[in-house]
């Protein structure tokens, strides 16, 4: 019998590898993807096309308003998306809280599904400094996992899963590559349009450009603007 697996599905490239490799684990993977009120929606529908074409079992998504709280260029559309390359220090691309309650919703299905797994794309290296992607955290979170639910208390312990969170992003890459993942499906901007089209300049579509030229492989991300000079 096939193990059981939630993988918390994005619709960009971390998650959709992340995807990849808990299918090649040999788990029957149930996506968890999160309407959270973010204003790079098209990732929603990325998500939508990564699940079916890498098999998952299940695919549902789960709306939660993080946009009521606001407090992140990711929700409130009135602070801008920074655009002028990495900078040191957390970002205001920083969503509070959410990892965490993505986790605890992942977490809640994973012990209505039967899952005794879950895998997080979660990336503490290519990454934008935000402190809930760190391998401390995702630790205690599987701790907290096993004290909180009647699965762990009755014996079926949890395990989270972080594959890629040590990897770097060409890295990341390569590894989906080599697992038939393709990118083309993902979004992975932060202000990506209707149609996914990336705006080229902000952190993740740095992040991501890099990436792929690391990795030598062709990128295949649909640009609305793109300045390399950026």
């Amino acid at each position: 019998m096939r193990t059981q697996a939630v993988v918390l599905l994005s619709g960009g490239l971390d998650s959709a590898t992340t995807l990849a490799i808990a299918r090649a684990d040999g788990h029957d993977c149930h996506c968890l993807s999160i309407d959270y009120g973010q204003r790079h929606r098209s990732e929603l529908d990325a998500a939508a096309r990564v699940a079916q074409a890498l098999g998952a079992a299940s695919h549902k998504v789960v709306r939660i308003d993080l946009a009521a709280i606001g407090g992140s260029a990711l929700t409130d559309r009135a602070i801008a998306v920074p655009v002028a390359g990495v900078q040191p220090g957390i970002p205001v691309t920083y969503v509070p809280a959410r990892n965490t309650i993505m986790l605890a919703l992942a977490l809640a299905h994973a012990e209505v599904s039967g899952a005794d797994h879950i895998y997080f794309g979660a990336n503490a290296v290519d990454y934008s400094g935000y402190p809930d992607c760190r391998p401390e955290y995702m630790r205690a979170f599987e701790v907290l996992a096993n004290l909180a639910t009647k699965a762990a208390v009755e014996g079926r312990t949890l395990r989270l899963h972080t594959p890629i969170i040590e990897w770097r992003k060409a890295d990341i890459i390569r590894r989906g590559a080599a697992l038939g993942v393709d990118y083309a499906m993902t979004v992975s901007c932060y202000q990506a349009d209707d149609e996914g089209r990336a705006c080229g300049i902000c952190d993740s579509c740095r992040l991501r450009r890099a990436g792929f030229e690391q990795a030598g492989i062709v990128d295949p991300t649909r640009y609305k603007l793109i300045n390399k000079n950026n």
